[in-house]
């Protein structure tokens, strides 16, 4: 059986379901089949209806969703409450997409003459690749698990999704559904337009199922490597969208660390213990000027840390692997412990913040690797050549940051094109923990931060995860999709690029 465990004690509390079976997810499959049809007749007004009204029923069961949650995961009933309302500002914000249109990339070439001699008349535009397979993140059990960014940008798609049930979170999971199918219902529409499925090898099944047309991801290196592999020996492989995990740099700059340094060290104590450090945005290693202006920011970094204490952690292998990723950090030559809170106490898993200080020539190994958990890693640079040099040993990452003054405009702008080449966003003179959920974001980075750093998994432009392009040559106007015709039934606010122009649908 899924078990629902409590991490304050350790305990289970509940017995949410069984594994699915094979029999199981081919039914399942089957029916997301079925539902990709409606989804297409629904069109983008009606998949908007749907994604408002998911919306609508996760509001409606906000009390119990938190609850829930808190109990499974230990987040916390403020923090968990934010993630739902940015849930729920998800679903409404590709509703808005999908109003839009834009998305589609709609575009008409008439027939006509060229330089190079008569064209057809050519209409492209992004259509829908088929049932998606979700797997959440235990870290959000709201906004990157069942009801998340995959599952919204999915939908709106046009891709019915196929959720793998976290084992972090199993009956949030469940309650999560049941809203999401008193949404559907309330807008018309079959509720095989987001499933679950139960079990580690059931979602493996998952991957190789043929009905499953690609891969959404966010969790650990070792599985999602396992799923990625699966996805692509495939007889037809299938786009996987893998968040696997990275070592996000934060560097400060002399000039940034001699007027605000105690300002930072504060900042930076507080972002990479938020949440008990278990967010894939956390800060892991933080670049330092030697000297007086470093040692300041260091100081007040330890002060903090030492006034905290341990924190629940999602899960008993969570804990674990937090332990002994810290203790290989602590028995890395070149390495010692600046700072640790006080240790957890009662039979819950917990996790004690760390600071750590570690000789610039002897980063390697396990210091270039997230350790997923509260504990940071601190390296003096002696000069603005040291750092650039220091920098591309901790790899590709979600998020690079930059801290700096008037003063460090030199090396600042070096440092911002070293990492604008390896990172999917850089934050200037701020901490990366928060993902603003918006039209310009962008989460995702080279290799192993993501599988495929050409898309983002939280912002507008997810959705073109699940759409892949169709050119339509010659093809009759009434057989057209509405977005292609001359005169579309539904022009509001729709612009398409029409004989090389952008142009307003309704003109």
């Amino acid at each position: 059986m899924i078990t629902s465990i409590d991490p304050r004690t350790g305990h289970t509390v509940e017995e949410v379901g069984a594994p699915t079976s094979a029999a199981d997810l081919d039914d399942l499959c089957v029916r997301a089949v079925g539902a990709a049809q409606e989804l297409e007749t629904l069109g983008r007004r009606g998949r908007a209806r749907l994604l408002r009204a998911m919306a609508a029923a996760l509001q409606d069961n906000r009390a119990d969703l938190v609850a829930v949650a808190d109990r499974e995961t230990a987040l916390g009933e403020q923090r968990l409450g934010g993630e739902l309302t940015r849930t729920c500002y998800q679903l409404e914000l590709f509703a808005d997409v999908l109003d839009d249109g834009a998305y589609l990339e709609a575009t008409i070439d008439h027939a006509g003459d060229t330089p190079m001699g008569p064209r057809p008349d050519l209409r492209r535009m992004l259509v829908p690749l088929g049932p998606v397979a979700v797997f959440g993140a235990s870290n959000f059990p709201f906004a990157f698990s069942v009801p998340g960014g995959d599952t919204a940008s999915a939908l709106a798609a046009g891709s019915p999704v196929i959720a793998k049930v976290h084992g972090a979170h199993p009956a949030t999971s469940v309650r999560c559904h049941e809203a999401l199918v008193a949404g559907a219902v309330a807008a018309g529409v079959t509720p095989d337009v987001v499933n679950l499925v139960f079990g580690r090898e059931a979602g493996v099944e998952l991957v190789k199922h043929p009905a499953v047309a690609a891969v959404g991801f966010t969790g650990s290196l070792d599985v999602g490597r396992l799923l990625f592999d699966a996805a692509s020996s495939r007889p037809s492989p299938i786009p996987f969208y893998g968040e696997l995990g990275a070592l996000n740099t934060l560097v400060v700059c002399p000039g940034a660390a001699q007027e605000r340094g105690a300002d930072i060290g504060a900042g930076l104590a507080a972002s990479f213990t938020l949440g008990v450090g278990q967010f894939c945005t956390k800060p892991g290693v933080a670049l330092l000027p030697a000297g007086p202006e470093g040692d300041a920011l260091r100081r007040v970094l330890v002060e903090k840390v030492e006034a905290m204490a341990a924190g629940v952690m999602l899960s008993e292998r969570t804990a674990q692997a937090y332990g002994s990723g810290t203790a290989a950090l602590r028995d890395m030559a070149g390495v010692r412990v600046l700072a640790g809170g006080a240790d957890g106490t009662g039979e819950g898993w917990t996790g004690t913040p760390l600071v750590l200080q570690a000789d610039a020539d002897a980063v390697t190994g396990a210091l270039t690797e997230e350790c997923f958990g509260p504990v940071l890693v601190t390296v003096d640079y002696t000069s603005p050549e040291h750092l650039l040099d220091l920098l591309p040993t901790f790899g590709p990452a979600l998020t690079g940051t930059i801290h700096a003054d008037a003063a460090d405009a030199d090396l600042s702008a070096r440092l911002l094109r070293r990492l604008s080449s390896t990172v999917g966003r850089v934050v200037w003179n701020g901490f990366p923990t928060g993902v603003a959920v918006a039209w310009g974001m962008h989460h995702g980075g080279p290799y192993p931060a993501t599988t495929s750093a050409l898309h983002t998994s939280v912002g507008t432009t997810s959705i073109r995860r699940w759409l892949r392009p169709i050119s339509l040559q010659n093809v009759p106007q009434e057989l057209l999709p509405d977005e292609l015709r001359d005169t579309p039934t539904d022009a509001a606010g729709l612009v398409r690029r029409v004989d090389g122009v952008l142009t307003p649908a309704d003109r």
